[in-house]
């Protein structure tokens, strides 16, 4: 029998018995220090819960500014199809009713904007009129910063911004979406 060298001993063969082990490390090292960016959604001050039964208030018809978004996407703003484009301005005339309307807001303190949409809505249209209602609330207020105090809301200090957010409160009311088709 002949004797075998050290070079006839040696193999190519690749130790790969720890690769599996080095790979799971490896992935648990990236999921453990990875960030994930989360979506923060529409922000909005929901109100306490509370077991008590709401208080039911009767509220004046035309204080309310009923917006109603089908699955259609077609916006329906008291009872008239309307564009997005114009509900801006129109929520605007609403809430301070310039002209002392008897069908429009009695004050911006008593003016409520109710928002309703449908199941089938896409998300993209109700974004797009939520924007467009908040975008109506700031636009009064920048206003109404610009004749008290000069500037723009945003730059007013504390105090400022307290009383004009008192004197034009956010208030949209957000109702349950109705079934997929359904508008009531």
């Amino acid at each position: 029998m002949a004797k075998k060298s050290a070079r006839d001993r040696m193999s190519n063969e690749v130790n790969a018995g720890s690769m599996a082990d080095i790979a799971f490390l490896l992935l648990i090292f990236f999921l453990v220090t990875t960030t994930i960016a989360e979506d923060k959604g529409i922000l909005a001050k929901l109100p306490p819960w509370s077991e008590d039964e709401p208080d039911i208030t009767k509220l004046k018809k035309r204080n309310v500014y009923s917006v109603l978004v089908n699955a259609d996407d077609q916006l329906l703003v008291r009872g008239e199809l309307t564009s997005i484009e114009n509900l801006k301005d129109d929520t605007k005339v609403f809430i301070n009713n310039p002209d002392d309307r008897p069908d429009m807001a009695e004050a911006p303190t008593k003016a409520i904007v109710s928002l309703k949409h449908d199941r089938g809505t896409k998300y993209n249209t109700y974004l797009n009129v939520y924007n467009e209602l908040q975008a109506a609330y700031s636009e009064l207020r920048n206003d109404l910063a610009e004749r008290k105090y000069g500037k723009l809301y945003e730059y007013c200090d504390r105090e400022q911004r307290k009383t004009i957010r008192n004197a034009i409160p956010l208030i949209i009311s957000e109702a349950e979406p109705s079934s997929f088709g359904e508008e009531n």
